[in-house]
């Protein structure tokens, strides 16, 4: 029988291959290890389980159980000792698919450690309560989520944890702001709503030189687009509901950090029963598998919707981090290479214009969803949702208008986005004279 011939593969002996496919034979050609890609590595998250038989599932096992089994008080004994590893005992202290969540976004942030908390709002807590205690002091953006004010003013000052709110963009002030007793400060990569990028190495330097640590909620950006630990974080938080899981099915949060600031946020967690259920976290690692590839989408669609509605008559501003005008442009150029994820906000003018056109983006087939980062595009009303606790002066001195509208562009078309959006605005302006 003849031998089949080899077919050749090196570039050179293939003249009719594409080019793209020649640049990817030219780097796995090369005889240096090269680390698996962020889209690959998302795409193999939480491959399988233990053998059944001769074989493994593909995906990894819902593992619903709120308790676990033990064969002797000895065998407990061992878990409460930390003798042992990868065992587990009762839901709120760990699961697998908790461990398999955790092990997947400490890899993505570049992290030594994550835990896994029940919401966004949980791991920030979590977050800082491992660092800070009665007497301590916060330093963080006054344009960071209204709920992340809220839980500083509110809950943090009964503890006696006091706080400042600054500009996170000017970093003169962000440098008078901190304290002796300064432990935190704590921005948004991208912030929420106005879509504000800090200068991270910048603030990085100056929470190491005051002796403090860099904080960052990172749910904007998500860790395709941006890794803050590589630029000096030492705390990162995300919201699992968001772009990490995708799809508006799961609700979680997680912290990335070093070992020693992760197990202080855990046992938070765990005493305050602000853990995740199994059934979120195995949720939220099947929409990570198609992080990297939604990433790309969101962010080119947003760039699109934003240079569409910068030319919109009906449109008193647009912000997004791309367009040529943004305050941030030159921090946006160096840190978010490959995009700025999937949120473009505007400015209609007044209340009335906003609600205005609420109503009719609905009718167009964008829902008004208090929520963000899913696969499809809504809108939601800042002044009346993430920011309706913050007073009118709060939300005014950070730019929050009544006019302001936040666009959470999905992976739709382009070209039917920004059509349905200029058919609702076209009705809304009509409507409104």
């Amino acid at each position: 029988m003849a031998e089949t011939p080899e077919v050749p593969f090196p570039e050179e002996q293939c003249p009719q291959t594409p080019p793209a496919a020649k640049a990817i034979l030219r780097r796995v050609e090369q005889p240096a290890a090269r680390a698996p890609s962020a889209r690959t590595r998302t795409a193999r998250l939480a491959e399988g389980g233990s053998l059944v038989g001769r074989s493994r599932p593909l995906a990894e096992p819902l593992y619903q159980t709120t308790v676990w089994a033990f064969g002797s008080g000895d065998d407990v004994d061992a878990w409460y000792e930390g003798r042992a590893p990868g065992t587990h005992l009762y839901y709120r202290n760990g699961n697998p698919n908790m461990a398999s969540l955790e092990a997947a976004l400490a890899d993505l942030e570049g992290g030594e450690s994550a835990a896994s908390a029940g919401s966004g709002m949980a791991a920030i807590a979590a977050g800082f309560l491992a660092i800070v205690g009665a007497g301590d002091h916060i330093v963080a953006d006054r344009a960071c989520y209204g709920g992340t004010t809220v839980l500083l003013r509110e809950e943090f000052a009964r503890l006696g944890i006091e706080h400042t709110l600054v500009d996170a963009t000017d970093c003169d002030a962000v440098r008078d702001a901190m304290r002796t007793n300064t432990r935190v400060l704590h921005v948004e990569s991208i912030s929420n709503p106005l879509l504000r990028c800090p200068d991270l190495p910048r603030l990085a330097s100056i929470a190491r030189d005051r002796g403090a640590l860099l904080s960052v909620d990172n749910t904007f950006a998500s860790p395709i687009l941006m890794r803050p630990i590589e630029h000096g974080a030492d705390l990162v938080t995300h919201s699992l509901a968001k772009y990490l899981g995708g799809s508006s099915v799961a609700v979680g949060g997680i912290v990335i950090g070093s070992r020693g600031l992760i197990d202080g946020a855990r046992a938070r967690l765990v005493r305050l029963g602000a853990t995740i259920g199994a059934f979120d976290a195995w949720m939220a690692l099947q929409g990570m598998k198609t992080l990297a590839l939604r990433m790309e989408a969101h962010s080119a669609n947003a760039r699109a919707v934003a240079h569409a509605l910068d030319r919109h008559p009906g449109i008193a501003a647009v912000h997004f981090p791309e367009l040529p005008g943004h305050p941030d442009r030159a921090v946006v150029g160096r840190l978010y290479p490959t995009g700025c994820g999937g949120m473009v906000s505007f400015d209609v003018g007044s209340a009335a214009a906003a609600r205005a056109l609420l109503a009719e983006v609905s009718r167009a087939g964008i829902p008004l969803a208090p929520s963000l980062a899913d696969t499809r595009t809504t809108v939601s009303y800042p002044a009346g949702t993430s920011h309706r606790a913050l007073s009118l002066a709060e939300r005014r001195a950070i730019g929050v208008t009544d006019g302001l509208i936040r666009l959470s562009v999905g992976i739709e078309s382009p070209e039917d986005i920004v059509t349905d959006l200029d058919r609702a605005l076209r009705v809304a302006r009509t409507g409104a004279r």
